[in-house]
């Protein structure tokens, strides 16, 4: 099969076909302590922050470690102290979310232009309804361009 025939299968496809869509949340209320055992439970690099059925914002590894970063101008904080912050105190609420219907090409420049490693997939009424990766990307690339 020809290379270049074979990326146009990935160019067609859309976040619904590769987008986990059985999402764990987290609510806002939760421990960094929780957080940190759900990260290592599940896996994850993200976690959607809902509450009411409504996507408040997200919470990454990133945010996690970020919270223990401090400057020369403070004291060091105790470490029970960070791990019982919430995950209101850490999490991104600046969501960048694409929609099911987002062709993959668009979700990779995406994570390439903003250095992200997952987006949340919102449905026309803003719900929730999955997670893209890139570790889905990956997938979608390779089972495109596989020879057949």
């Amino acid at each position: 099969m020809n290379p270049t025939a074979t990326m146009y299968r990935f160019l067609s496809c859309i976040t619904a076909e590769y987008m986990t869509s059985k999402v764990r949340t987290v609510e806002r209320k939760i421990t960094l302590r929780e957080l940190e055992t759900l990260f290592e439970k599940h896996d994850f690099n993200a976690f959607p922050v809902v509450e009411a059925s409504r996507i408040l914002g997200i919470v990454t590894k990133f945010d996690f470690i970020r919270a223990f970063a401090f400057t020369t101008h403070q004291m060091v904080p105790h470490f029970d102290d960070l791990m019982n912050l919430t995950v209101a105190d850490v999490m991104t609420e600046a969501l960048v979310p694409v929609d099911p219907e987002t062709p993959l090409p668009r979700v990779l420049q995406l994570m390439v232009s903003l250095k992200s490693r997952s987006f949340p997939v919102l449905d026309s009424a803003k719900r929730l309804v999955g997670m893209i990766s890139r570790e889905d990307i990956m997938r979608a690339l390779l089972e495109t361009t596989k020879d057949r």
